[in-house]
């Protein structure tokens, strides 16, 4: 068997429904994986089952910045399938871009609440349940934003960084447990509704050219790759780690 397969392994994959989350759900499900599929959307969590068509999907109904709602997840998909070894805190939220001091306090509340709180909780929830089987591996999907900041999005990139330092204290409070824990950073991603609102470049320039792969902004598939390593046998020494996601897009580095 292959270190990269996930063979029989329950993995909870939080915002299932939405652009990376479909992808990550369906290298998963490729590795071999039991998918829970959680999301507040239960219309799109059904779309999406229907859509995968594999028999190793459990759809949850989740709203991840209730602790309750979390909780009752964990003991739906324990009581399904008795354990729980992979989180993958993908669910989250930004909004438009707007100078820090016209930011309303309760978009800032919504940011923070659907980007921390939400990761926070499902870390709490599903943690307990991995340190009563002392192992598992938590990935949570933070962004380039919190790494480096994003004027345009104070309370976006704030959120962002938190879901770091979050990381980190867990990594250290939970290896006794043989929990790993750790934390991709991607930066802009050609999800569906990026193409659509025309955010993502061509990949030819002007003159018709191609342009180089590593010049254009990773794909889905690119996160759920990183995920599945993350998630699988050939990490297991691997924790505590905030792993990028850009390529080679200078902004995702640098302030512009």
């Amino acid at each position: 068997m292959s270190k990269f397969d996930l063979k029989d392994k329950v993995a909870i994959i939080t915002g299932a429904a939405g652009g990376i989350g479909t992808e990550l759900s369906r290298e998963f499900l490729s590795a071999g994986a039991k998918v829970v599929l959680a999301s507040r959307n239960l219309e799109s969590l059904s779309a999406l089952q229907k859509e995968l068509n594999n028999e190793n999907t459990l759809i949850v109904e989740t709203d991840i910045t209730d602790p309750d709602s979390t909780q009752s997840m964990v003991e739906k998909v324990v009581n399904h399938y008795d354990r729980i070894d992979i989180l993958i805190n993908n669910a989250g939220g930004g909004a438009m871009p707007k100078l820090p001091e016209e930011i309303p306090f309760e978009e800032w509340k919504r940011l923070i609440d659907i980007n921390l709180t939400g990761a926070f909780n499902t870390c709490m929830a599903v943690g307990k349940q991995m340190i009563k089987q002392k192992s598992g591996k938590i990935i949570n999907v933070s962004s380039t934003a919190g790494t480096k900041g994003n004027p345009g999005m104070l309370h976006y990139s704030a959120a962002k960084a938190g879901m770091l330092s979050l990381t980190n204290n867990l990594a250290y409070s939970w290896a006794q447990y043989n929990i790993c824990i750790n934390a991709i950073a991607p930066g802009l991603i050609s999800t569906p509704a990026m193409i659509e609102w025309g955010v993502i470049p061509p990949s030819v320039d002007k003159n018709g050219k191609e342009v180089p792969r590593l010049s254009l902004p990773p794909a889905p598939i690119d996160v759920a790759n990183m995920c599945r390593f993350l998630a699988s046998e050939a990490s297991d020494m691997i924790t505590g780690e905030i792993i990028p996601i850009r390529a080679w897009n200078p902004s995702e580095r640098f302030w512009t």
